[in-house]
């Protein structure tokens, strides 16, 4: 080619507005254009015939580029990386139609079914809109033809023996789909019940107030307002689902919004930009029954959003109707959020989740893999337990990888395929739980020393915390009664038998108990 390619044609952002052409309602158009402004054949009928020798390989390089920076820029950086990073290429250019390139036919596979939105949507933004989309799958053939030089035709072959890399592409996809969950456009999931939900020290206190609500929701029933707040991924959103499923068993007239707080801003803003905020207004405070909000804590800093919803809250909260929400955090620690907002989410039942203890985590291992029908010694499911704390999705999401890749790869899981498969290998050694480190770490909670500890006082608070130790020594490390009183010089072990048996009672009615010794769990 004779002239400079045009980069201010495909690279929206490179020059200044002023200087930027007009937006095209055709892309035919916008490439016709620059075929005429470099060098066309005189006759039309000929176009099609010399489209190829209108964009150099540099030329689709630079468009290529743009494509993957915008996908990098809509996709998380973890799906960027398995699924398109150096495996998605542009193979050929015509003025109506982009030939994608895929190193295999899993890969096309996945991103047809899972990305294809986001890339119409990047291919749209670099080359305007109505471009046809085709894929071309590589093979080894292709391969040895192009080191040759050989000119090859865009086609698609079947393989019917997959790669390691199409059955790992296939396993890191559900695990990805799993971790990722977060489609804000929420859709009541009858999957996620009370029945199917692990209850633990951890959790107990929220499960009984939503299942409460469940069974009567509103001015009837005890919390009308309920704030649950949480890090992510220890089972708030289930709870919400559950009990949308328990309200719409129990009494389907009740109409129930389940939204996240990032799609209630959208919906607001599409009701001013339509012009139809009476309409908006009108549906939340009139025609629903049930409002949970998830992620209410996406509200900080949004003024106008912020208004709205006070005036939704009071409306509904005067109606008696239910309110729910969930967040990261507890009301009065969101920045961002006006005053007589916090204090209307205090106005009800606030409720924290904790991270789940190793038996509560054993349990929803076991619960999962069931449910996946997939077969884990005991050994395995303590392992996860033990090397995976802080997330219930991530939890679940090693089983996920463990049962798609028995699946797909028709392999038995053991242990040493866990470790490396979940990259845990070394961990259970090096974080050894011993007495004397469990000593060590509720001394620090409770600032007793570890001397006093292992001392004769009967001071309440010292006894308190021995009892929690004994406790955590049995239940974690495992070790006998004997041991434990030998290592805190008892006599015998029968106050030892006491003391475990005093601390398993009291963590089931006392909330601050059991998450004391959950906090210490965790740390250990």
């Amino acid at each position: 080619m004779n002239q400079e390619f045009p980069f201010d044609r495909f690279l929206s952002g490179s020059t200044s507005k002023s200087n930027q052409p007009q937006k095209t309602n055709n892309n035919s158009d916008l490439l016709n254009s620059f075929f005429k402004n470099n060098e066309a054949p005189k006759e039309q009928n000929t176009v099609s015939n010399t489209q190829k020798e209108c964009f150099s390989k540099n030329e689709i390089n630079v468009i290529e580029n743009e494509i993957l920076n915008t996908l990098h820029g809509t996709l998380s950086t973890q799906k960027y990386n398995v699924f398109i990073a150096n495996k998605l290429y542009v193979k050929e250019l015509k003025t109506d139609e982009i030939i994608l390139k895929t190193p295999t036919i899993a890969i096309k596979n996945i991103i047809e079914s899972q990305y294809m939105a986001e890339i119409s949507e990047a291919i749209e933004k670099t080359l305007g809109p109505g471009m046809k989309i085709l894929f071309h799958v590589d093979n080894e053939q292709e391969k040895a033809t192009n080191k040759a030089g050989q000119a090859t035709n865009a086609s698609f072959t079947l393989e019917l023996n997959p790669t390691d890399s199409d059955l790992k592409a296939k396993v890191e996809s559900k695990y990805i789909n799993h971790i990722e969950n977060s489609d804000s456009s929420i859709t009541i999931d009858p999957n996620k019940t009370f029945d199917n939900f692990i209850v633990g020290p951890s959790n107990n206190l929220a499960f009984a107030a939503t299942h409460a609500v469940s069974s009567s929701p509103g001015k009837e029933g005890k919390y009308p307002c309920l704030y649950i707040y949480s890090d992510s991924g220890l089972g708030k959103t289930h709870l919400l689902h559950a009990v949308a499923n328990g309200i719409k068993e129990k009494d389907p007239k009740l109409v129930i919004c389940l939204i996240s707080a990032r799609e209630f801003m959208k919906e607001l803003i599409n009701a001013y930009k339509d012009k139809k905020l009476d309409q908006f207004q009108k549906k939340y405070s009139d025609s629903i029954d049930v409002l949970m909000i998830d992620d209410i804590h996406e509200l900080k800093n949004k003024q106008s959003t912020q208004e709205e919803f006070f005036h939704i809250f009071n409306e509904l909260h005067s109606r008696g109707k239910q309110l729910i929400f969930t967040s990261d955090k507890a009301p009065q620690e969101i920045n961002g959020i006006e005053e007589r907002l916090i204090t209307r989410l205090q106005w009800g039942l606030v409720i924290d989740i904790q991270k789940p203890d190793l038996e509560t985590r054993i349990a929803i291992l076991k619960k999962k893999a069931n449910q996946l029908d997939l077969y884990l010694t005991d050994e395995v499911l303590v392992l996860i337990a033990s090397s995976v704390k802080s997330s219930i999705r991530e939890l679940e999401g090693s089983l996920i990888k463990l049962s798609a890749t028995a699946d797909v790869m028709n392999v038995s899981i053991d242990i040493e395929m866990a470790k490396e498969l979940l990259k845990l290998s070394g961990i259970e050694e090096t974080r050894k739980v011993t007495m004397e480190s469990v000593a060590k770490a509720t001394g620090q909670f409770y600032k007793v020393p570890l001397a006093d500890l292992k001392s004769k006082s009967r001071n309440a608070d010292i006894v308190s915390a021995r009892h929690v130790a004994w406790y955590l020594s049995k239940k974690i490390v495992g070790v006998t009664y004997k041991e434990i009183a030998k290592y805190y010089a008892r006599k015998d072990h029968s106050s030892v038998i006491h003391g475990f048996n005093k601390i398993n009672e009291k963590i089931k009615i006392n909330t601050k108990l059991s998450r004391d010794i959950i906090f210490i769990e965790n740390n250990l």
